[in-house]
């Protein structure tokens, strides 16, 4: 009798579930997406195949399957399987798992996997209690994050497991998971293929942006909101179904890094329609304007530099601008020095100019000042040779003269063809012939 009416509660229990939650697979057939690592032949599926499952930390956006992929391990492997949430769990709890695993293994040699929740809300404190116990091969932790361990964990967590980076699925992977939900009668909403045309299933895997959970629960409110009137999901109930989605963006995560990464890259790559896009990405998300600002002060001198010295008094009169007008109204000055910058010519002759000096300053013997270039304005100093047989230069033809700068043969700074700096490079390349062949006879000091 008990168990009629335990069957009853977890039939009724598993009746309240979201659809989403509902439809997580059962089988490895049943899982889709992370192809790049659970197809097969590949790393997981091997490691999963031999029931030889070492320390793993699933990494990725939501809804891409990695507490899905938690639970089949779950189901399928030997060990006895503990789970955890990292958000609502402490180090006292945490310490009882563990205590537990190691009196598991002593007695019955049971291994323990301890699959724990959105890892990234343990603090250093709680990975530094579960380490000793990962390192010693005691519990086989499997973690799912939607942070960037290598910002988040500690680097002696992130050396003993293996990383796997779940990508957002597709929207045909999404598509195959509408369509299963929809039709399935166990577990799904038990609809007709009819019950929702296909530009609705494909609108919801589209919008979706890769996260399989945010499609199912569209679907569901969809389905649950048909009657007589409207007896079929179209796209018009897709499109009131799904909720406008957060853009993913933590000021210190791995998204801010990833997205002013590719703004940069697309500035370099002389790409203004990709930087404008992503310049508003940023803002959308509540990006500080003056932090995109300094970085296109920076990029003017990094990347644009001498092919355009313009660019920099752009970026910086913006970055001004931008600070003294605030949003919404900076996004326009912002935008102006984004496309200026994205359309110029580039050059990073300086920085690497400066880079490979300072490199030379800090491994190699100090190069003495000459010394006709030492200061010689003070009582003495000729007496010491300090300034004497300087050649000013403005006396000299064109204004300069043949004299030696710095003592040893450098060359740091090598202007592009492009852009400004083009006429910088055949003037140098002018002076420098002129050198070799003994330059013209300046007037001295």
């Amino acid at each position: 009798m008990a168990g009629l009416f335990d069957r009853e509660e977890k039939k009724n229990r598993d009746a309240a579930k979201p659809l989403a939650a509902r439809m997580r697979p059962r089988t490895l057939v049943e899982y889709v997406g992370q192809q790049h690592f659970l197809g097969e032949g590949k790393l997981l599926r091997r490691m999963l195949q031999a029931d030889r499952l070492g320390s793993m930390i699933f990494y990725g956006p939501p809804g891409t399957g990695k507490t899905s992929l938690g639970e089949l391990i779950a189901s399928q492997t030997r060990s006895h399987f503990v789970v955890l949430n990292a958000a609502s769990s402490g180090v006292k709890e945490l310490r009882t798992v563990l205590d537990d695993a190691r009196a598991r293994l002593k007695t019955s040699g049971e291994r323990t996997i301890l699959f724990v929740d959105e890892l990234h809300h343990f603090n250093r404190t709680q990975q530094d209690v579960l380490l000793p116990d990962v390192e010693a091969g005691v519990v086989s932790l499997i973690a799912a994050t939607t942070a960037n361990p290598f910002f988040t964990l500690a680097s002696a967590l992130i050396s003993r497991s293996q990383v796997f980076e779940f990508q957002s699925l597709t929207p045909d992977d999404v598509l195959v998971l509408l369509r299963r939900a929809l039709t399935d009668r166990e577990r799904g909403l038990g609809l007709s293929q009819n019950s929702a045309t296909d530009e609705a299933l494909r609108f919801l895997s589209e919008i979706c942006d890769g996260d399989a959970r945010r499609a199912l629960t569209a679907l569901e409110i969809g389905a649950g909101s048909l009657d007589e009137r409207t007896p079929v999901l179209d796209l018009a109930v897709a499109q009131e179904s799904i909720q406008k989605k957060a853009i993913l963006y933590d000021a210190k995560g791995d998204l801010h890094h990833d997205v002013i990464s590719a703004f940069i890259k697309s500035l370099r790559g002389s790409d203004p329609d990709a930087a404008i896009y992503w310049l508003a990405r940023m803002l959308t998300a509540g990006e500080d304007p003056r932090f995109i600002a300094r970085r296109l002060v920076i990029f003017a001198s990094e990347d644009v530099g001498n092919a355009d010295p313009q660019g920099l008094i752009v970026a910086n009169s913006a970055a001004e601008a931008a600070d003294r007008v605030g949003l919404p109204e900076c996004r326009i000055i912002l935008a102006q020095a984004v496309t200026y910058l994205a359309c110029t010519p580039k050059s990073n002759a300086s920085y690497m100019a400066i880079d490979a000096a300072l490199e030379d300053v800090k491994s190699e013997r100090v190069i003495p000042v000459p010394m006709h270039l030492r200061d010689g304005h003070y009582s003495g100093a000729k007496r010491l040779g300090h300034g004497v047989g300087y050649q000013y230069a403005h006396q000299g033809e064109d204004g300069w003269v043949d004299q030696e700068y710095l003592g040893v043969e450098k060359r740091y700074y090598e202007p592009t063809d492009r852009g400004r700096e083009e006429q910088f490079r055949q003037r140098l390349d002018e002076l420098r012939q002129r050198r070799s062949t003994g330059g013209n006879s300046p007037t001295q000091e």
